[in-house]
């Protein structure tokens, strides 16, 4: 975000250096509703190579014993399970709505066929129905307030500033200063900010092993007895969640809610540009790192020349992973990748970056677990993307890529997340095999505007999401060719999908109702809350999902007193807010508002939004309104690419769940999967998870086999 320059962080070099940095045009990742959050690199010093190359020569004497004490303990682990094998296929965003229609026009076979041969039910989403806060229930089998995940973002109580909700980076403590040298003496401390005990963890420790491949809001990685891949939150090289490159020789200024444009130099055979990528914050005020390169213009078409590497430049088509490498002082470098497109070739030159991404092969920050795990896949499967949501939706909402490019790159990245579930399904004999594919989220996202009735007048991408649906049905085939009798089949989606055809800010209907001021009675804010008097402010919004009081005690210029007060007022803002009329379109803008404390009971209830508001189809809260803008008008059209959105009602966007066995529960939640894990391995339930089986205990196996 642009605030961040604020805030960019330390080169941290101890055995190993981390990079934290926030890039000044981070704000739209925020906006694509990750948000902004705390970058860090890990780079490899000589005492760090030393320390590996020991541990990796004991690793290698110790193995044969490491490997026969595992399979004695793994055995005894299975003892009371009920199954073998567990697959959990995580397809983000399915809706059941267009699921069972689709399933009803013979469009999706896999699933029809474990609806019929074993179980389908709506799943009932989160409060809010957001990824990070839906995933991390999956995971836990606890509400928000025991997870201490309630949205993309969180605010800072003192500064008010929105910052990553799941994980913070704390800089060193210590910086030696030799000139413009800054050398840190202590490393960082990485928090993961989800609290409670994902199952995993608890299977782990009764030895059965799982494989968790891009499950969100693992970032930074669980260590436990099996292995990981991260998702949702794990940062570019920049320190973004995703921020994206145009070199063009338009001279025309451009303003990007999540990347950079950068001028393209003409030469007498092609261009020349400079790609910048992480902070050189060994240095004061040292900028970014770059590698220069240059575009040469040959008779077969362009040709892109970075570190003396070639790569041909087919228009509107993707180049593979390009391996880079940033070079700092005292001989650090930074590993990245990226992929390079054409989009534009006359009369002016185009070229897209893909956001730099940290290289799979050569880690810059921990992203798996084992630490070797992510170099293992890129090494069998090949260099594949690390970024928390790599579908670059800001791209196509700026216009800098068009749909089919977008959908090109949606698809070779479910490609890459297809070939690890398979290696994961091919090589898990027992135990639990978890991937979750978010390509089904990020396509409606991006192409529900498209869906029939939506779009005016016909168009070519009318039946993009039915194909999005027939192609995730075929990754259901391949977890059913690996399931036998003894294998628990789920597949499941966090939420459904709704439209978003006009945005409410909701700071603006505070200020319009007395309940937030900004200084000298302005009309409009800046982002990030700038220009709002607090000493007179008692509520506010950021982020998809809350609203917050500005309490005393908690935030750092509270004016509402906690407790007859506050409750008082929370009251005051349901009755006004619930069935809130949108009277240009004379329809309900907000279906109902929610008091976080009637939903939520737990230790991390302070953090939480005070209401979580339910917006009705149609409606989300506004791009502004997402990061602490206050606008002159409450309601405004969506005209973004980013048209459907969950962030409205839990109750209008279930998700769903298929199973090849009959669920016996009658109103499944997405809190239910991790006890009903526990328990088809004969694991017991501990007391603080708030989910139940969807079986009934003691169920056997070999019934309802797909």
């Amino acid at each position: 975000m642009r605030r961040d320059d604020l805030a960019r962080g330390a080169l941290l070099l101890t055995c190993a250096l981390y990079l934290r940095t926030h890039h000044g045009h981070s704000s739209g990742v925020l906006l694509c509703y990750v948000g902004p959050g705390p970058g860090f690199a890990f780079l490899g010093s000589l005492l760090s190579l030393l320390v590996g190359f020991l541990l990796n020569l004991f690793s290698l004497l110790s193995w044969p014993v490491r490997i026969v004490w595992r399979l004695v303990r793994r055995r005894g682990g299975f003892r009371k399970a009920h199954v073998k094998k567990v697959i959990f296929l995580g397809l983000d965003g399915l809706d059941p709505r267009l699921a069972e229609r689709f399933m009803a026009e013979g469009k999706l076979p896999n699933l029809a066929r474990l609806k019929e041969q074993g179980s389908y039910s709506r799943l009932r989403t989160t409060f809010p129905a957001l990824s990070p806060v839906a995933w991390s229930t999956f995971a836990t089998g606890v509400n928000p307030a025991k997870h201490n995940i309630f949205d993309f973002l969180n605010r800072n109580m003192k500064s008010y500033v929105p910052e990553l909700a799941t994980a913070k980076v704390y800089p060193p403590e210590r910086v030696l200063k030799l000139g413009r040298l800054r050398i840190p003496l202590s490393g960082p401390h990485v928090e993961m900010r989800r609290k409670s005990v994902p199952f995993w963890t608890l299977l782990g420790k009764q030895h059965i092993g799982s494989t968790i491949i891009r499950v969100p809001i693992t970032f930074p990685p669980d260590k436990f007895n099996g292995r990981l891949l991260s998702a949702m939150s794990t940062p570019d090289l920049r320190g973004t969640q995703g921020s994206f490159s145009q070199f063009t020789t338009r001279v025309g200024e451009a303003t990007f809610e999540s990347g950079s444009r950068y001028p393209l130099k003409r030469t007498a055979d092609g261009f020349e540009g400079s790609l910048e990528g992480p902070e050189d914050i060994l240095h004061d005020n040292g900028g970014p790192l770059a590698i220069p390169f240059r575009i040469r213009i040959k008779g077969n078409g362009p040709v892109l020349e970075i570190q003396d590497a070639c790569y041909p430049l087919a228009s509107r088509t993707y180049t593979p992973w390009v391996r880079l490498i940033f070079k700092a002082a005292l001989g650090i470098k930074v590993n990245g990748i990226a992929r390079f497109l054409v989009t534009e070739t006359g009369p002016h030159f185009s070229l897209y970056v893909s956001p730099i991404q940290i290289d799979p092969e050569k880690p810059a920050l921990p992203i798996s677990h084992p630490s070797y795990y992510a170099a293992y896949l890129a090494k069998l499967l090949g260099t594949y993307s690390t970024l928390g949501m790599a579908e670059d939706t800001w791209a196509l909402n700026e216009g800098v890529i068009d749909e089919d490019e977008f959908l090109e790159q949606s698809y070779l990245l479910m490609e890459e997340r297809e070939a690890m579930f398979r290696n994961a399904l091919e090589k898990t004999r027992r135990g639990v095999v978890a991937c979750v594919f978010d390509t089904s989220d990020r396509v409606q996202h991006m192409f529900y505007r498209y869906l029939s009735g939506n779009a005016h007048g016909a168009s070519p991408y009318t039946r993009t999401i039915e194909d999005l649906y027939q192609r995730v049905d075929k990754l259901v085939g391949l977890a059913l060719e690996h399931a036998d009798p003894d294998t628990v089949v789920f597949v499941l989606s966090d939420h459904g999908f709704a439209s978003f055809r006009r945005g409410i800010n909701l700071n603006a209907w505070l200020r319009d109702n007395g309940y937030l001021k900004l200084e000298n009675d302005a009309t409009e804010s800046g982002r990030y809350f700038k220009g709002v008097d607090w000493g007179r402010t008692r509520a506010y919004t950021l982020g998809l999902g809350g609203l917050y009081l500005n309490l005393k005690g908690r935030e750092a210029q509270g004016t509402v007193k906690s407790g007859a007060e506050a409750e008082a007022l929370k009251q005051e803002l349901i009755g006004k807010l619930t069935h809130l009329r949108d009277e240009e379109q004379k329809a309900i803008g907000i279906r109902n508002v929610y008091a976080s404390n009637a939903l939520y009971r737990g230790p991390y209830l302070a953090e939480a939004p005070d209401l979580i508001i339910g917006y009705n189809d149609g409606y989300r809260t506004s791009w502004d309104a997402a990061v602490g803008k206050v606008t002159a008008r409450v309601f405004e059209d969506n005209r973004k690419a980013w048209s459907g959105d969950h962030s409205v009602d839990p109750l209008l966007v279930p998700g769903v769940l298929f199973s090849n066995r009959e669920i016996e529960a009658e109103d499944p939640g997405i809190e239910d999967m991790a006890p009903t894990a526990l328990e088809l391995f004969g694991v017991e339930r501990p007391a603080w998870m708030e989910g139940r089986p969807v079986f009934q205990l003691g169920m056997k196996t070999g019934n309802n086999q797909t």
